[in-house]
């Protein structure tokens, strides 16, 4: 009989890699399908989530077991084949466990052949421990460090690359370490809806809204199933508390969130817009996502509105709003603790064709904030490219807005200057947050 926690986290890792579906939001479901609760959940989040992290580096091992390509594989075999790979050199299930589970897995799936072959290659993997398969298929680090780094730490060399031009040599590891780390939960308290008092967990360092939760179900903290709190991550808080923190002169009434969705932004600058006397506009351009901002507004305080539509062509006047988000859409490189399959799917091309996207979000949000308004521009990414690069062209190109120092803003947090003067980074090795960047620009008077 196939073991039940393992099929569930098969079925997370197929519907991953078939629909391109991100392993925290389908785990949920998935769990409840099969009533799974407490410690076997437990198991499945980790045999799914710790899979899907270290994929990079148990195909190293693979290749090295298998007789043949990789991609010869069907992907019903190699995913159960990476799920054995997990349990044996990164839990303490006991190897004949990781091993017998992983054949009937497979027996149960694909058949009675290649459950033969995971046999054989589960216990060649078995052979040796973590440590003693990177010392044989990880490429030496005189041979070019990306590429080791890429094999020790499970992200693709170009990621890699990225993130060394955006740390520094000396930090790299500590990032790529730090991003297969579980994420811890965090929720946040939307104000004049709930305060942190009342929310389950340890407050959060560096934003007085949230709070770090012990474990359990998110959704079943009464504040969070009533809208008045949500799961959103420190970092993301603090942008949220950068806009509505920063020096404004004159009138401080139209407030505007230009890449609303989901809506988790929305809903905490709702909160804050509302304890100044302002407005929000929320402008989304996906249909579907407007709805979950819609959602996520539902309880708030706040006089607001969301509009469908797109920030490159906004739906108000020119110079009309006084504070303007751009959380702009971006690679995600900032993020890969919390959604570890990003990293598989994205290219330096996807790079390359959201750089122009974020200028021109950048560049409309700037002509609709009025004379002595400002906007923040941030992403959940620390390339270069989407961060210092963004905002240095746009100053260039525009000679009506000036960049601003956030640093007192969020003076509370430390060692996170940006690759610009007056911007800033976190980083989930240094803050424990995602790494979000941020830069304030204000229009000229």
């Amino acid at each position: 009989m196939t073991d039940l926690a393992r099929q569930a986290a098969l079925e997370v890792l197929t519907a991953v890699r078939e629909q391109d579906a991100y392993t925290n939001l389908v785990l949920p479901a998935v769990l409840r399908r099969h009533g799974l609760t407490g410690r076997d959940a437990g198991l499945v989040t980790e045999l799914a989530s710790g899979t899907v992290r270290r994929q990079g580096t148990y195909d190293a091992v693979l290749a090295a077991c298998v007789d043949r390509p990789l991609r010869r594989l069907t992907p019903d075999v190699l995913d159960v084949l990476r799920l054995g790979t997990h349990q044996l050199l990164a839990t303490r299930v006991p190897p004949h466990a990781a091993i017998d589970t992983s054949v009937e897995l497979a027996r149960s799936v694909v058949g009675s052949r290649p459950a033969g072959l995971v046999n054989a290659v589960l216990r060649k993997v078995s052979e040796r421990d973590l440590d003693g398969w990177l010392a044989e298929v990880a490429p030496p680090r005189e041979s070019g460090s990306d590429q080791h780094d890429a094999v020790v730490h499970s992200h693709p060399a170009w990621v890699v690359a990225e993130l060394r031009k955006a740390v520094g040599a000396d930090e790299v590891q500590a990032l790529l370490a730090a991003d297969n780390d579980p994420p811890r939960v965090t929720l946040v308290a939307r104000p004049g809806l709930a305060t942190r008092d009342e929310l389950p967990g340890e407050p959060t360092r560096l934003s007085p809204h949230g709070v770090v939760l012990e474990g359990g179900d998110p959704g079943s903290v009464p504040a969070v199933a009533e809208g008045r709190a949500g799961v959103q991550d420190e970092g993301s808080q603090l942008v949220a508390l950068a806009l509505a923190g920063a020096d404004l002169d004159g009138d401080d009434r139209h407030w505007a969130d230009w890449c609303a969705g989901p809506g988790g932004k929305s809903a905490l600058l709702g909160g804050l817009a509302a304890q100044q006397g302002a407005a929000l506009l929320a402008v989304e351009r996906a249909h579907h996502r407007a709805g979950l901002v819609r959602r996520n507004l539902a309880t708030s305080p706040a006089s607001y509105l969301v509009v469908t539509g797109d920030g490159t062509r906004p739906p108000v006047r020119p110079g009309s709003l006084d504070r303007v988000l751009v959380d702009a859409p971006c690679s995600g490189l900032g993020a890969l603790r919390r959604r570890p399959e990003a990293r598989w799917r994205r290219s330096r091309n996807d790079l390359r064709g959201l750089v122009p996207l974020q200028r021109s979000l950048l560049d409309s949000a700037i002509t609709s904030t009025r004379p002595g308004g400002v906007v923040l521009y941030a992403t959940c990414s620390p390339a270069l490219s989407e961060t210092g690069g963004v905002v240095s062209k746009v100053l260039e190109q525009r000679d009506d807005v000036e960049l601003a120092d956030l640093r007192p803003v969020l003076s509370q947090v430390e060692d996170c200057d940006g690759p610009l003067e007056g911007t800033l980074q976190l980083w989930p090795h240094r803050h424990g947050t995602d790494a979000m960047f941020m830069a304030l620009l204000r229009r000229k008077g």
